[in-house]
């Protein structure tokens, strides 16, 4: 009777029971906690029968931590995902993703579930500005973090001083990245007064609108581990050396003898300026990098640098560009040329007198080593070309835009290049319809395995033929960017080259961005095109049929490529 009763009860349980039933009669209490996991997802903690003498005191409390730990990593998850980024143990980026003061804190309160975090980027999040301390007061979560971008972030004082307390937290901080955070400028920079320490390695400041004052507190929390110093874009900076400032910026410099990268690009520089660095540059013989460019009125005062270029034995990178450079500038720049001699690239364009020096500067140039050579807007005059050519051969890339002279002349550069050159700048050089013949001469001989990157933008003489031409010859497999627009407020058809594009298109595999600016077409052309690089991903850029004509005052801003 009694076994009867049993057997009605095993009916009424569900076939899942039963299967259940036999696995735990076959499995012992270790198999059954993990099966049983798995099959219920259950992570309350309740145990199993028999299972509870099996475990340890401390186990609990283990599985609590892991559990913990899994829920606090699927909350990162859900958050990034929110964001549309995805999460990274090492590297956390939510950058450009309009965070807000309440998006923040939420972030911070993450943080103690990424140990292992070594990047963090915050950057360009502009509501952020004045609540960076809900952030800060987290750091100690993440202590082995390498790398911090707080870029353009609206900083102020109270948050650079938030910071500054916080840094104690990042023990291993290598680079530090505040660029575009005007806030930082006029005193704020004070919150970090001895508070960058080694292994500190990079310190980004570009576009800070620091000041003189500014300068001065730069050169007392010099860092002697520093090898990367970029204060870009800080035309108040250099002001003031002799009152101080400046002077004692460049003179912590020679304290960081590692130093290997110095940016002082558009920083107001004055001859003064110039002499106050040179005497540091003189005590740093690592430098590889400097750039000085965009700074107008250093014009005039090169010599005051330029004997204590000689000490750099390892400069690799001189960056002179938009200087407004004389021609004693140029003569005082040549002279030092020889004894640099592990120098690859000098750039010198956009300034005029440049043009008359060429042939005096390939003379001076280590040419065998030389890989970039920068002369658009250099008013190029004819002898100047065929200078140039002798150093084409060594060159990865060959810039001579905006240089009206190379119109008619271009088959001098072209015989001189090798199969090694990656970029071609042609840009606004009064091409003519034979160089472009030429151009596509060289394509058909293979001269042009390597080029990545064409610009003959701004070329409007050049005839229907010459386009033609350039895509018959099917152009090098490993272009990646053409740029054939033509200036502002003008335009033309392209219906009569453009067949000639769509059948060169298949053999440009590498292509990624086409730039036919101005360049008008039917209505059924402008389909084809644009369906044939749809199916590719290759970004088109040109003017919608609908796009009202440029106005003057913006064409003259296109057509301005010194400022």
């Amino acid at each position: 009777m009694e076994s009867a009763e049993a057997q009605r009860a095993a009916l009424r349980r569900s076939p899942l029971d039963l299967i259940m039933n036999q696995i735990r009669r076959k499995r012992s209490a270790s198999d059954r906690k993990s099966l049983g996991r798995f099959l219920s997802r259950d992570r309350t903690g309740i145990l199993e029968d028999g299972e509870a003498e099996e475990r340890g005191p401390s186990s609990g409390v283990l599985e609590a931590a892991v559990g913990e730990r899994d829920t606090g990593w699927g909350r990162v998850c859900v958050f990034l995902q929110k964001l549309g980024k995805k999460a990274d143990s090492r590297s956390l980026s939510v950058a450009h993703c309009d965070l807000t003061a309440t998006d923040l804190l939420e972030l911070a309160t993450l943080l103690q579930f990424l140990p292992q975090l070594e990047e963090l980027d915050v950057s360009w999040n502009e509501l952020i500005g004045g609540c960076l301390t809900a952030l800060t007061s987290h750091l100690q979560h993440v202590g082995g973090t390498r790398a911090l971008r707080l870029c353009s972030c609206r900083l102020n004082a109270a948050d650079v001083a938030a910071l500054g307390e916080a840094l104690g937290c990042l023990p291993l901080l290598e680079f530090l990245d505040l660029s575009w955070n005007s806030g930082l400028g006029g005193g704020a920079l004070q919150g970090l007064l001895g508070k960058l320490h080694p292994p500190l390695r990079e310190l980004h400041l570009v576009a800070c609108e620091l000041t003189a004052a500014d300068a001065t507190v730069l050169g007392e929390t010099a860092v002697s581990s520093l090898r990367v110093l970029d204060v870009s874009c800080n035309p108040q900076l250099a002001q003031e050396v002799e009152s101080g400032g400046f002077r004692a910026m460049a003179a912590s410099l020679s304290h960081a003898a590692a130093l290997d990268t110095l940016r002082l690009q558009a920083c107001g520089l004055t001859p003064g300026g110039l002499e106050a660095l040179g005497a540091s540059l003189r005590r740093l013989p690592a430098v590889r990098e400097l750039d000085l460019s965009c700074n107008k009125s250093l014009a005039g005062g090169l010599d005051r640098l330029t004997p204590h270029l000689a000490h750099l034995t390892h400069l690799e990178s001189l960056d002179l560009h938009l200087c407004r450079l004389t021609r004693s500038d140029l003569e005082a720049l040549i002279q030092v040329l020889p004894s640099l001699v592990a120098l690859t690239q000098l750039d010198v364009s956009s300034n005029q007198e440049a043009g008359g020096v060429v042939s005096q500067l390939v003379d001076a140039l280590p040419l065998t080593q030389m890989r970039h050579l920068p002369l658009n807007s250099c008013s190029l005059s004819r002898d100047s070309v065929t200078a140039l050519a002798l150093a084409v051969p060594c060159l990865l890339s060959v810039d001579v835009s905006w240089c009206k002279t190379v119109g008619g002349r271009l088959s001098f550069l072209l015989d001189a290049l090798q199969p090694s050159v990656q970029e071609l700048k042609l840009s606004s050089c009064e091409l003519t319809t034979n160089d472009l013949q030429e151009l596509a001469a060289a394509c058909r001989r293979g001269v042009l395995p390597s080029l990545r990157l064409l610009d003959v933008s701004f070329n409007g003489g050049v005839a229907a033929a010459g386009w033609a031409a350039l895509f018959s010859a099917g152009g090098p497999a490993s272009l990646r960017d053409l740029d054939l627009s033509l200036r502002p407020l003008s335009s033309a058809p392209c219906s009569a080259w453009l067949p000639a594009l769509l059948a060169a298109a298949p053999r440009l595999p590498a292509l990624t961005r086409l730039a036919l600016q101005r360049w008008t077409a039917g209505s059924l052309d402008r389909q084809r095109l644009e369906r044939c690089l749809r199916k590719r991903g290759v970004q088109l850029e040109w003017d919608d049929a609908e796009t009202p004509v440029m106005s003057s005052f913006e064409a003259t801003n296109q057509e301005s490529p010194e400022e």
